[in-house]
């Protein structure tokens, strides 16, 4: 569960952190929680990044997807469109997290599909829309990140 196996990333984007000796899969990766919770990162470009996470194992004592998982999950994928944005010279940290939750889910998969609504040189915000497998909203959620300067190496 949660390995980073079928991620897409733009060619110019692999070739950009290639020429840095940084694997670009395992950096935008879920990370150590969202691969407990299942999270797979199945597209990802700074115009739209698409994930999945599993009900099963991210639900709430009545049995429904628990809000904070969709919070990760939400939070996960803004945060890779941001950094994506950001650029190789760039690190995206998140300072604000909005999430609507519309209705329960109770099985199968969730998806995610973050857009950006705002890409700055200090600040990228993303919509994430999360649905369940009938395509039924399940959560709206709104992620601003600060674009801080990576720091370099020496």
């Amino acid at each position: 569960m949660g390995e980073q196996q079928h991620v897409k990333f733009p060619q110019e984007v692999i070739d950009e952190y290639a020429t840095l000796g940084v694997d670009v899969v395992a950096m935008f990766s879920a990370g150590h929680l969202g691969n407990r919770m299942g999270v797979q990162i199945v597209e990802a470009s700074a115009e739209r990044v698409v994930g999945t996470m599993p009900v099963e194992g991210n639900t709430q004592p009545y049995g429904l997807l628990h809000g904070g998982a969709s919070a990760v999950l939400a939070e996960t994928l803004g945060s890779v469109g941001s950094m994506l944005h950001g650029g190789s010279t760039k690190i995206a940290v998140g300072v604000d997290l909005n999430c609507t939750h519309h209705r329960g889910a109770r099985s199968g998969l969730v998806t995610g599909v973050a857009t950006p609504v705002h890409r700055g040189r200090s600040t990228a915000t993303y919509e994430v829309v999360i649905t369940d497998e009938n395509d039924k909203r399940v959560c709206t959620a709104r992620l601003t990140c600060l674009l801080r300067d990576a720091p370099t190496a020496g």
